[in-house]
């Protein structure tokens, strides 16, 4: 078996989550994250679009954690993303952290928007 080192670009992969956290590169954030091209920070849910699509040039893909379970985004959310042309992917968190990763590793243009599990 032959065994790759992944390096990671600009963005940071998911360590790990929790009740109520997210553990991205190291560090523990409680609540909403959104993690990309530009890092990590605090966010404020399904209604804060601004910092989504200030991500348009930098991503082609937004992958959205709805949390524990799997739930449908606004639609005028999904429609102002896939205007500003950027591709959206909706998943429950855990599932969306582990395929962002898997993306990150390949280095894809991506990031990651999630609601706490």
């Amino acid at each position: 078996m032959r065994l790759n080192e992944i390096t990671f670009t600009d963005a940071t992969p998911i360590d790990g989550y929790g009740p109520g956290f997210f553990r991205i590169g190291g560090q523990v954030f409680h609540g909403a994250v959104l993690t990309g091209p530009g890092g990590t920070g605090s966010w404020s849910g399904l209604q804060d679009t601004a910092p989504l699509l200030d991500l348009a040039a930098q991503i082609d893909v937004l992958f959205i954690g709805t949390g524990a379970e799997l739930s449908q985004i606004p639609p005028e959310l999904r429609a102002a993303l896939e205007e500003a042309g950027i591709g959206v992917e909706i998943m429950n968190s855990p599932a969306a952290c582990r395929t962002y990763n898997v993306l990150l590793s390949e280095g894809r243009r991506i990031a990651l928007a999630l609601l706490p599990v």
